[in-house]
Parts: structure tokens; sequence; C-alpha cells
């Protein structure tokens, strides 16, 4: 698509697991499965998927902060994957990530200063007068104030320090950043602040989010469209208005149950799934959830499904997407 800012194809991504044994080799754990998406310029893609499904991998591996196996990552038509620190530096400006804890990821010792001027110093933007307006720029975006920028981070409450988080990836004035479960750490009311603050910022500067998150209610406020990952693989992908209104893969539709009725009166969904999570180690052949889930027969327990498009842009790795609608 022409309006694409990033391409990925067979994006794989493990972990070589060592034995407690010296006997025993290393296991592989993919982390990411051979999974292929865009990310198109101003939206906002949604990942969402239980603890350990992938997704945080996901953002680090399309930003190269970690290796990954095979595949391609294209940021405007430049392969990203192989490319080493100094390579990747001139990319740096315009790929960032907001990181889940807002305690580990801010240095205790530099100031809100020194942690905002500090990306602008490293790429050699501004000169120092220059670089001091910015800050005191980016403080007043991110809802801080200047005197806010000669405290050091144990001065700050959690959601405060978020916002400092939000303020450095903004510092370079990037064209992606990849949210990684950015509100997760913080209280209910906080979080609200802040998914409020990242969509005014984006409706502002036009900015490209990926927004990895567990929590279906937030991911749905915020996301223009949707991936739904399940032990590294994407099961499902679509406008998030359709998913969430029409689901078709089992996985999908047992998340989607686990969120609480708005009201009260309102009849809670069963979970759909049975058993077991699977160990990422030792994954049953062909589809992933078919140990799981109700409609699995002979071809999902030997083939693995690939994603198939239901309707426009929504697409599906099942081999029997209209039974899983009527789930």
């Amino acid at each position: 698509m022409s309006d694409s800012l990033l391409k990925v194809k067979d994006l794989t991504t493990v972990y070589d697991i060592k034995s407690k044994s010296i006997f025993e080799k290393s296991r592989v754990l993919k982390a990411v499965n051979k999974v292929n998406f865009e990310v198109r310029k101003g939206e906002t893609l949604g990942v969402i998927g239980e603890s350990g499904c992938g997704k945080s991998t996901l953002g680090k591996a399309l930003l190269n902060l970690i290796p990954s196996r095979d595949g391609s990552v294209k940021f405007k038509d430049q392969e990203i994957l192989g490319r080493n620190k100094g390579e990747m530096k001139s990319l740096r400006k315009d790929m960032q990530i907001i990181f889940q804890d807002p305690y580990s990821s801010l240095d205790p010792r530099k100031t809100t200063f020194q942690l905002i001027e500090e990306p602008m110093v490293i790429h050699k933007m501004y000169d120092r007068a220059e670089r001091e307006k910015r800050v005191y720029q980016l403080l007043e975006e991110v809802g801080l104030v200047k005197e806010h920028a000669h405290r050091h981070p144990h001065e700050f409450s959690g959601g405060q320090r978020q916002r400092i988080n939000i303020a450095r990836a903004l510092a370079l004035e990037p064209e992606f950043i990849v949210c990684d479960e950015p509100v997760s750490a913080l209280d209910v009311s906080v979080q609200a602040q802040v998914i409020n603050l990242l969509a005014r910022l984006q409706k502002k500067h036009g900015f490209t989010y990926m927004f990895i998150s567990h929590d279906l209610s937030v991911v749905k406020y915020i996301s223009d469209r949707l991936i739904i990952m399940y032990l590294g693989f994407i099961v499902e992908e679509g406008p998030a208005d359709q998913v969430y209104k029409d689901p078709c893969h089992p996985y999908t539709k047992a998340l989607f149950a686990s969120i609480p009725p708005e009201s009260p009166f309102e009849e809670k969904k069963d979970n759909i799934l049975e058993g077991e999570l699977p160990s990422p180690l030792n994954l049953p052949p062909g589809c992933p959830l078919s140990t799981r889930c109700p409609l699995s027969r002979d071809i999902c327990r030997q083939k693995a499904p690939e994603l198939q498009t239901i309707n426009g842009e929504h697409r599906t790795a099942c081999h029997f997407p209209e039974e899983g609608k009527q789930l």
C-alpha cells in the first residue's frame, strides 16, 4: 500500500533457552513466528494478546532493539534487520519507543531536563539555547511545567514519569512510536489521562503508533486497526470496530469474552477455550490453538492455517472462520 510506513514480512524472532543439564541441548523459543503485516502512516495499530504471546518482542524487533532470526522489516522502504548500531542511528530519529515501566526506564541520576535533552545531544540536534527551548516546549506538551525540569525521577509520580518518557520519545520528532504497554503500570485514573495525551499528540503531530497492550478496553479506545497474537502467531487482523463487532477466530472470541460486561445486568459470556495454554517451547503441530479450540479437527492438528481474508481488510488464521463467527 502506498501509505504504508512499515512493512513486515515473515518476521521470526527466537530466544535460545539453555538447558539446566550440561548433557541437553539448548531449546529454541519462537517468540514471534513468521508474522506479516503493515503499519500505515498516521494510524494506531493495536497489538493485543495474553502475557507471553510475543507482542512486546514484536515491538522491540521492529526497532531492531533485539535481533531477529529471519524475515524483513522495512521502514519507508529501508531494510532495518541486520543493521548495526551505527547504521541504525540515522533511523532512530524517526523510530522511538515508550517502555512499559516508567520507574526503570529513567536514569535516577539525571534531572528531567537532562533526560529529555539527551537524545537531542546524541543526535547533535540544535544548539544549547534551542535545546533548552525545546525541552520546555516538550514539558508543556506532555502536561508538565517548567519547574519540573530540574527535578529527579524519584520526585515524580508514576504518571508524571511516564509523561517524561513520552517527552523523551518526542524529542527527536519521530514518525513512528512503539508504545509498549505504556499505561499498564499506572492507576486506572492516570491511564485515561496518558491515553488521552497520546491521542492528542497524534492528532497534533500526525504520529504513527503501534500500541501494545493486554487491556482490551484500552486498545479498543485508541486503535484504528488490531492485530491479535497467540503464542507468537497473528491469528486475526483488521479494522478495530470490525474485529470487535464480528470476531472470527476462537481465540479472539475467548479474549473478548474475558472483558467484564459494561452493565451489571448484562450476562457475561462463557470462555469457549478448554485446557491449559501449551508451552511455547513445545507447540502442538498444526494450529497453535488446536489443543484448546472447540472447532479443532484433524486438519487443525496437522496443518497451520494461513491468514485469509474474511471481509475487506479483516483477516483470520482459522480453517473454519464461518464456524468461528457462530461460537
